[in-house]
């Protein structure tokens, strides 16, 4: 059955709007997993240029910092979620669609950046899931843990990758 010229056209322009929303979904996913490895893993983030730098991205964010390692005023969390249990910061991206390659290869990029290279076993409160892509913990200092959490989940719009660091408390860390 042939399309009417006003049917063909209506396909046309749901086609270019799939096509765009895509293009526009890998932009947002590209700069957002940017922002996450050249800005989550350093200590001297705050919430406001957490705001600046991430929120701009057009992926959602979450960012406290309960303890901060410089004279800004803690940030409590509220996110997307409350704080986990044994951690006293959290640096959060998550954007539509599966871009764990991307996310994965920027999370490792953001690590060695940072020379966060000592890798410990990961705590028992942060266990791999579904949708898991890299979960890691790595040694900040002598008293201190990170742990680095990428993959997919259920999202506002579907599928969703996230990309996730949590610093442990003093005491969280040494019972690791």
């Amino acid at each position: 059955m042939a399309l009417s010229a006003y049917a063909a056209g209506r396909t046309a322009i749901a086609t270019t709007a799939i096509v765009v929303a895509g293009a526009a979904s890998a932009d947002v996913a590209t700069t957002a997993a940017r922002a996450f490895a050249q800005h989550c893993f350093s200590p001297f983030l705050t919430v406001r240029t957490a705001q600046q730098v991430l929120g701009e991205t057009g992926a959602r964010w979450d960012f406290y910092d309960l303890d901060p390692f410089t004279n800004a005023a803690p940030s409590p969390a509220f996110g997307l979620r409350p704080a986990t249990a044994g951690t006293d910061r959290r640096c959060e991206v998550s954007f539509d669609g599966n871009h764990t390659a991307l996310a994965v290869e920027l999370a490792k990029t953001g690590l060695a950046a940072e020379a966060l290279t000592t890798a410990v076993p990961v705590p028992a409160t942060h266990a791999e899931r579904d949708g898991t892509a890299l979960l890691e913990a790595r040694r900040l200092n002598p008293r201190r843990i990170a742990v680095v959490h990428v993959g997919t989940r259920k999202g506002p719009d579907g599928t969703e990758t996230f990309m996730n660091v949590e610093r442990l408390t003093p005491s969280a860390s040494q019972s690791n």
